[in-house]
């Protein structure tokens, strides 16, 4: 039995999951109360420049799930980009992830890889045991100098408090290589859409049961005209924040263009603690296969976030999670409604585990709709 389905956000979790519902031949509305399609991944031509701007802030694919990779390049010929992060720090430049070169540099040494290794294991905090907050589990890895040069103030930055504060969680991985590899990420497929992810995800959108209706709000009230809702839009949101709202960092950006290179890379952090910025990105570098001899240029600012703000990085601390806690069994209540995607399920998700999720969710509800089974209001657990 066909089905009238409500996509609440017209980003990627929305499109995919909008699309493969449509191929399956259940008809679908996607609403967004943005007046663009895209969500946060939203790119468009700047008039005066030419230069595909990232409007809120630069989204990079990388991924290793192969089945994803072939699914955006159906849609968008992606195009090689390597990340390749620079750090201004204490006046000089520095290659992130932290690396052979780094140190070397930052040291003034000339090590070998095995020479390096021994050097940071001599530098680290021996007195600490199993880390319990981001500073500990820093000092214990890489110790004190590279961590007040490269992670405390940004960190701090970005997060809006000292990273004693921070649980070691968020550092995940040992942040150092001992060789030149700088490639930020470690993925098989990496790189850019041609054209842009806008015309990505319209192309997904692009469907004879799909229905895109922009600058517009889901009420609640609107559930009753569809058999089912996926709603990427805030979990707190949903229920109108009536048990508090969750805590978000939130993104300020300076635009400004720049008539050359202003700085030769796409990224470049700023990890002292009194430049004011986490970091400056430089958009025509995000194509390196265009030429472009204008720049367009955003200084990024990272605060908490308040009520007209856009949600971008969950905070996920002690109170959030007492809070989430609370909305899921508030979620698991609701009939019909799926929460899906970087808001509706309170995390931060790359793009490739948001195409993922939404096409693995997709599957469930069709699977589940034929053997007329209830679908969950999480597919995947917050």
């Amino acid at each position: 039995m066909k089905k009238r389905v409500l996509m609440v956000g017209a980003g990627l979790s929305g499109a995919v999951i909008g699309r493969k519902l449509a191929e399956a031949g259940h008809s679908v509305v996607a609403v967004d109360e943005r007046s663009h399609i895209a969500g946060n991944c939203y790119t468009e031509r700047d008039g005066e420049t030419d230069v595909m701007v990232h409007v809120y802030g630069p989204h990079i694919f990388h991924t290793d799930d192969e089945e994803v990779w072939q699914y955006v390049n159906t849609f968008e010929r992606f195009l090689p980009f390597v990340n390749r992060v620079k750090t201004t720090s204490g006046g000089r430049v520095y290659l992130l992830p932290i690396n052979l070169h780094t140190i070397n540099q930052f040291f003034g040494k000339t090590l070998r890889p095995d020479e390096a290794r021994e050097f940071i294991a001599s530098l680290a905090d021996r007195n600490l045991g199993e880390p319990k907050t981001f500073e500990e589990q820093a000092l214990k890895f890489v110790g004190k100098q590279l961590y007040d040069a490269f992670l405390r103030g940004y960190t701090i930055k970005q997060w809006g408090c000292d990273p004693s504060e921070l649980p070691a969680s968020i550092l995940k991985r040992l942040p150092v290589r001992f060789n030149y590899d700088d490639n930020y990420f470690f993925h098989r497929f990496q790189g850019m859409p041609e054209n842009g992810y806008t015309k990505m995800v319209e192309k997904i959108l692009d469907h004879e049961l799909i229905e895109v209706r922009l600058n517009s709000r889901f009420e609640k009230s609107d559930a009753s005209a569809f058999d089912h809702v996926f709603f990427s839009g805030p979990l707190d949101g949903y229920f109108d924040f009536e048990l508090g709202r969750l805590g978000y960092r939130t993104l300020d950006f300076e635009r400004f263009s720049y008539d050359g290179d202003y700085q030769g890379c796409a990224v470049m952090n700023y990890g002292d603690v009194d430049v004011p910025y986490t970091r400056i990105t430089e958009h025509k570098h995000f194509s390196p296969w265009e030429r472009h001899e204008k720049s367009i240029c955003y200084r990024e600012y990272s605060r908490a976030c308040g009520a007209e703000d856009i949600p971008y990085y969950p905070i996920r601390l002690a109170d959030e999670q007492a809070l989430l806690a609370r909305y899921i069994e508030r979620a698991n209540q609701e009939a019909n409604v799926t929460f899906v995607g970087r808001l509706g399920t309170y995390r931060y998700l790359d793009m490739d585990v948001t195409i993922r999720e939404a096409l693995d969710t997709a599957d469930a509800y069709v699977r589940l709709s034929s053997q007329a089974c209830k679908m969950p209001a999480f597919f995947v657990s917050p």
